[in-house]
């Protein structure tokens, strides 16, 4: 594209898995005469080679361990892949059989793992592409990116649980070249770098997935200042790079507004005048408009603004972006950033300030708490959970916030320890950078664990998209019924009679799943 220079990649490496996805699936084949590349496969990965993205083959071949083929008809298959489909940058492929219990099987991570270090990066700056549920779980859990490409075999809930969905490999390959192309600069539209005004008026959760572009735009900005509404306050001192605070309720971001009064616009109008700010950054999410700000930033004699907009916003906006359906929060956050002349400069995961180090490192935290009753498993569910954890051997922590003394003491068990109500949002931060993994709601703090780089067993009520809202480039398990009645409602309290997405939420799966992130085996 003439003009536009790429931001530094979102993505270094895809890997694909090999039956169903590349090739058409002939069980146990050991024949490479009996090799058909899917429908355009190799126009779509020479696309992605087009654009240096390094690939790799990540293929369960359980067929070795039964004896159906031995590795020499194993190599001349994938000799003849290459040929069909030319060069892969490595191959990594899974020899045993199902009951084996190894770490690299799909749905465990190692194939995945051992692959981006085969590549010189890392499981978060990889995407992964197959056909089944077990591609899937196996890159949540390593902490890449997933797409599922489905077909006759996948099960209804294996397309319900994934992050996104292409109806062919072509497609999942335009899926991922739409994310690159978020990721540009316009030299013309290049930002002053001066003292810039972010906003993003919505709870904690949503503050700290916006963290990465936050940083992004201090990497270049003189100045950061950050508005905020009461429900992320807590959290706007954990974000690098934001110099100074302005808390104020946006009426038409917050879900129970006061009614808007003139004396409000007022002072919120004279804040804004009075940050002297040279631009800013309006970061929303996808149903929320930018536009009743950008009016009063304009009014305020703001000179440069941009936001994420589907309005027409006539002058309001100097730089209006536009991001397509289904792109992760933060990364949804990062490209406005880009667009607005403050590329990411570096890695694009999540990062907060942390208070000191808490106790000794190596618990399972569970946090039985959430912004919203939906999001919330039921607590006789988590005080089972934490049962399970301590009979099966982890130590247990129980977090919660000043509201939740109640709820932690109900759910923490002899044997396990209530921290709940007992830290600020730095010491959280510090409790969760400890622990092995956190078991939580999809709420604020399942995005902190994320920040901390902790991985995350997501108890994932379906009433929003997973691909948009899960916790941020950690290693992660879902668990939940995606195909409950609930989803996709943005139900704030459950429409559902015994909220069964949550409720249903076996102790050994839970087990089950932190064992997968803390051993790496399935």
């Amino acid at each position: 594209m003439p003009g536009l220079v790429a931001a530094p990649m979102i993505y270094d490496a895809v890997l694909v898995d090999r039956d169903g996805t590349l090739i058409e699936d002939v069980p146990y084949n050991g024949d490479p005469d009996k090799v058909r590349p899917v429908p355009g496969a190799r126009a779509a990965l020479d696309r992605l080679r087009a654009a240096g993205l390094r690939l790799g083959v990540v293929s369960n071949q359980s067929g070795l361990a039964r004896g159906l083929f031995d590795e020499h008809d194993l190599a001349r298959v994938n000799a003849r892949v290459e040929e069909l489909l030319g060069p892969f940058d490595t191959w990594r492929v899974c020899p045993h059989d199902d009951g084996a219990g190894c770490g690299c099987r799909k749905p465990a991570p190692g194939l995945v793992c051992t692959a981006a270090h085969d590549l010189g990066t890392t499981p978060e700056r990889c995407v992964v592409i197959g056909d089944i549920g077990g591609d899937v779980r196996a890159a949540l859990a390593a902490g890449a990116t997933a797409v599922l490409v489905p077909n006759p075999a996948t099960r209804p809930e294996e397309l319900a649980e994934a992050p996104a969905v292409a109806d062919s490999l072509p497609d999942a390959v335009d899926l991922v070249l739409r994310r690159h192309r978020l990721f540009v600069e316009d030299p013309v539209a290049a930002a002053g770098g001066g003292h810039v005004l972010v906003v993003r008026s919505d709870s904690a959760g949503d503050l700290l997935l916006t963290g990465p572009a936050i940083r992004a735009v201090a990497h270049r900005a003189r100045r950061v200042t950050l508005l905020c509404g009461p429900r992320g306050r807590g959290v706007a001192a954990l974000l690098p790079g934001v110099d100074a605070v302005l808390e104020h309720e946006l009426p038409w971001i917050e879900p129970e507004p006061a009614p808007v009064t003139r004396a409000d616009v007022a002072r919120l109008g004279a804040e804004l005048a009075s940050a002297e700010v040279d631009e800013a950054v309006v970061f929303t999410s996808f149903h929320q408009s930018a536009l009743p700000l950008a009016l009063l930033l304009r009014l305020a004699g703001v000179r440069r603004i941009s936001a994420i907009s589907d309005d027409y916003p006539g002058s309001l906006l100097d730089v209006r972006h536009h991001v397509p359906t289904g792109v992760p929060e933060a990364e949804r956050a990062l490209s406005l950033a880009a667009a607005a002349g403050y590329p990411l400069d570096g890695e694009p995961a999540l990062s907060v300030h942390c208070g000191p180090a808490w106790g000794d490192r190596g618990y399972v935290i569970v946090h039985p708490g959430a912004s919203v009753p939906a999001r919330a498993c039921p607590p006789r569910r988590c005080r089972e959970f934490v049962a399970a954890l301590l009979d099966a051997g982890f130590r247990v922590v129980v977090t919660g916030g000043p509201d939740e003394r109640d709820l932690t003491a109900d759910v923490c068990l002899p044997g396990a320890r209530d921290l709940g109500g007992r830290t600020s949002w730095p010491e959280l931060a510090a409790v969760f950078a400890g622990a092995d993994c956190v078991v939580v709601g999809n709420t604020g703090p399942a995005h902190l664990a994320a920040a901390v780089r902790t991985p995350v067993v997501s108890l994932f009520a379906p009433t929003v998209d997973v691909g948009q809202w899960a916790p941020y480039r950690v290693p992660l398990v879902r668990l939940g019924t995606a195909t409950a009645p609930c989803r996709g409602t943005r139900a704030t309290v459950c429409p559902v009679p015994d909220h069964p997405c949550l409720t249903d939420i076996r102790p050994d799966a839970v087990v089950a799943a932190v064992r997968t992130l803390v051993t790496g085996l399935g």
